[in-house]
């Protein structure tokens, strides 16, 4: 069962709460770490839409920690485009037996995403794990997943930059 804390606004899980502060004090990578360590998969990033293409904002992988960024990838090649077109979290557990993989020609085999929108509330990426072997489901960590990525472009983006 979670915890919950009271901040100023709202009553937040303890979870949501030590992201934010691990965010603030020690920055992407050890929030991304965070993340990552709550999860299966190898990886977690954080990836911004870019026309026809996906671009590496952050990325966390806890086989290789030097690893600050991830390659672009064409958006069609990507689980990803399957958040942004439908602006709605996207979980695959394993891609060989999904249909929502289908046509997504990538070597990625487990998928957990949450879509990130920009200051405007446009779709501007995700937040997302993965991995290219088959892991377990998560789904205790969807709300702090879509709560961490609201919070990680607030972060990214501070100062107005959009």
């Amino acid at each position: 069962m979670s915890t919950t804390i009271r901040n100023e606004e709202n009553t937040l899980p303890a979870e949501i709460a030590e992201f934010a502060a691990l965010l603030q004090q020690q920055g992407v990578h050890a929030a991304l770490a965070y993340l990552n360590y709550r999860t299966p998969h190898r990886y977690t990033g954080v990836w911004r839409f870019d026309g026809d293409m996906l671009r590496s904002e952050a990325l966390f992988d806890r086989k290789m920690a030097a690893v600050r960024q991830g390659a672009d990838a064409p958006m069609a090649a990507t689980y990803c485009s399957l958040v942004g077109r439908t602006e709605a979290p996207v979980q695959i557990l394993d891609a060989t037996v999904d249909p929502q993989a289908l046509g997504i020609d990538t070597p990625v085999i487990s998928y957990c995403g949450a879509l990130i929108r920009d200051g405007e509330g446009r779709p501007f990426g995700t937040l997302c794990h993965y991995d290219l072997q088959r892991c377990q489901e998560r789904t205790t960590d969807q709300p702090l997943l879509a709560a961490a990525a609201q919070l990680l472009y607030e972060h990214m983006h501070a100062g107005g930059a959009q």
